[in-house]
């Protein structure tokens, strides 16, 4: 499928502004622009990412009322349950607060629920074990905000609940909680709002800290990890964490973590945003989804090395196991798919069956909305009611088209870009009709056409190894800030291409002023164009490193046919 190229204006004032003020390229100063960044005091303090510039913890609603609750339940040897979720981010800030109160001589346990019979969020059968085990405060991390009923009836039994969670709040409405850390609330001053529940675990941490020999800043590996695998926006307090915190997981000092990096192949190597988003963290997820996620807690808290050895070989085989499972309802779905959609008429895809793994459909999901660019709902169906789980393509609300079907739904949820929902199976075909007529009221036919974003178009010749490294600076890349995306027109095809790989291929590109690599790894079905054919390319641009030799490498992301009638409107190569 054709892809559309939307390339950023050039904001010419920013770039003379910064090259002057800041001594950068034209290049990283239009990067800095596009992702908002405007004057030269915010490009600087971006460009050092420094510790120094996160917010005061107290400036959070109610962490000095949660912090002296907390401190009080460890003088008076309460016990104390930390109640997480079953992803990286719930895993991570389990394991932070625990270590934290720990430290601090705290009583305390852990809990995270089954994905596939408890379900997200606290719940009633999980706080009545608490009562009966004598826990006397709740803290929960990464969830809690929507937990009414079960905030209230551990009220009854007469147990605290501190919720920290950074999830959005349904209208003004809180639950009864003895505290609420999340800065989304109103009256909340807290001047950053994206923090992942990691990032809120950490404050709580660095607020009980206060005043001891402790230093929360040993747990920023753990928020890197959970702050990545999140998918919250890599900008503001986001980035600083998540950059020093790379940088301690690189000095390879917590034991569990050393160990999953080795059994995933990463020895040796530096962890990148690109290495906990596609490699780590799937490895922690997939025990949420099809394991048992309190094995993954037990990995991110063991200080013994036999143990995390054996507790990574357990995450990659069940990770090897989702693959497994998610391989097979992919191949199946396509050929659902093949059969049964119709896409002149289907702008969103659902399907069911009741083979499909509850804990795996959302991934399965993501994959196909990728390659045909429909919102896609899969659902597993179990008896008479089926769960599912959607993901959708940029500008289709999907948590608004689901609210036209609400009256087929037995429960929904979710936001724009990902939903859940349970729905009695013979009302399937019925929502399916349903929502695509909703997707086709008042929606613009051009978002169902797969769209690149691009921050520049430059001649080839601009790009060096001193540029490339400048662009590296920008990183940690993720949500909101990703990694540079540049296009060059009118190149030509001097060498190759050649195959490498099952599907890629990599080949030699010119301007006739300087030739590069240029090489796709079999992502996005790019098809090679022939030897010494004129092609305008988009790629992001890499410092390639072989056998003590470095040239400039583009990792390819789309090639279309030189067209002469396109003229370039991003910087020109200064003589």
């Amino acid at each position: 499928m054709r892809k559309i190229w939307r390339i950023k204006d050039p904001n010419l004032a920013v770039q003379k502004n910064f090259y002057s003020e800041l001594k950068i390229s034209k290049i990283t100063a239009q990067l800095l622009s596009n992702r908002g960044i405007d004057n030269a005091k915010e490009a600087a303090e971006f460009l050092a990412c420094s510790l120094s510039s996160c917010h005061d913890p107290f400036l959070l609603k109610d962490m000095e009322k949660a912090a002296a609750r907390i401190k009080k339940a460890i003088r008076g040897k309460e016990n104390i349950l930390i109640y997480g979720d079953y992803d990286v981010d719930g895993m991570t800030s389990a394991a932070l607060l625990y270590t934290a109160l720990k430290h601090l001589g705290a009583i305390v346990e852990t809990y995270i629920p089954n994905r596939l019979e408890e379900g997200y969020g606290l719940n009633v059968a999980a706080i009545k074990k608490a009562y009966k085990n004598g826990m006397s405060l709740i803290i929960t991390v990464d969830c809690g905000i929507g937990s009414f009923k079960e905030i209230e009836y551990a009220r009854a039994f007469k147990i605290d609940v501190i919720v920290t969670d950074h999830h959005e709040i349904v209208g003004s409405r809180l639950p009864p909680a003895y505290a609420i850390i999340n800065p989304l609330q109103e009256s909340c001053e807290y001047p950053f709002k994206h923090l992942a529940g990691v990032g809120l675990a950490y404050k709580l941490a660095k607020a009980l800290y206060e005043g001891t020999s402790f230093f929360a800043e040993d747990f920023l590996d753990l928020v890197s990890l959970g702050t990545i695998a999140d998918i919250v926006p890599l900008k503001g307090e986001n980035r600083i964490l998540a950059k020093h915190g790379l940088d301690e997981i690189n000095k390879r000092n917590r034991v569990g973590l050393e160990a999953l990096t080795e059994a995933s192949g990463l020895s040796g190597k530096d962890v990148s945003s690109g290495h906990i988003g596609f490699i780590l963290g799937p490895r922690i997820n997939a025990m949420g989804r099809v394991g048992s996620p309190q094995k993954a807690l037990e990995l991110l808290l063991t200080d013994d090395k036999e143990e995390a050895m054996k507790l990574a070989k357990t995450l990659n085989d069940e990770n090897r196991n989702r693959q497994k499972i998610e391989s097979g309802i992919l191949e199946e779905a396509l050929s659902k798919i093949e059969r049964e959609v119709n896409f002149k008429h289907h702008k969103v895809i659902v399907l069911g069956s009741e083979k499909w793994h509850p804990g795996v459909i959302g991934i399965v999901a993501s994959r196909i909305a990728d390659r045909y660019y429909r919102p896609t709902i899969l659902v597993s169906l179990d008896g008479k009611f089926g769960k599912g789980s959607g993901r959708s393509v940029e500008d289709f609300n999907l948590f608004k088209a689901l609210s036209k079907c609400r009256d087929l739904l037995v429960t929904f949820g979710g936001h724009e870009s990902a939903c859940g929902i349970t729905i009695e199976k013979d009302r399937i075909d019925a929502f399916r009709e349903k929502i695509n007529i909703a997707a086709g009221q008042d929606v613009n036919e051009q978002i169902f056409s797969p769209r690149l974003d691009i921050d520049m178009d430059i001649p080839l010749n601009m790009l060096t190894e001193d540029i490339i490294g400048e662009i590296e600076s920008l990183a940690p890349f993720g949500e909101e800030n990703p990694r540079p995306v540049f296009s060059s027109r009118n190149l030509i095809i001097k060498d190759g291409p050649r195959q490498i790989g099952r599907n890629g291929f990599k080949m030699w590109v010119t301007d006739n002023a300087v030739t590069c690599e240029a090489v796709s790894f079999g992502r996005g079905g790019l098809e090679p164009p022939n030897l010494g054919s004129g092609v305008d390319l988009a790629y992001i641009p890499s410092i390639n490193n072989w056998q003590g030799v470095q040239s400039i490498q583009l990792e390819l992301k789309d090639i279309k046919p030189f067209n002469p009638s396109i003229k370039s409107e991003g910087i020109k190569a200064e003589k």
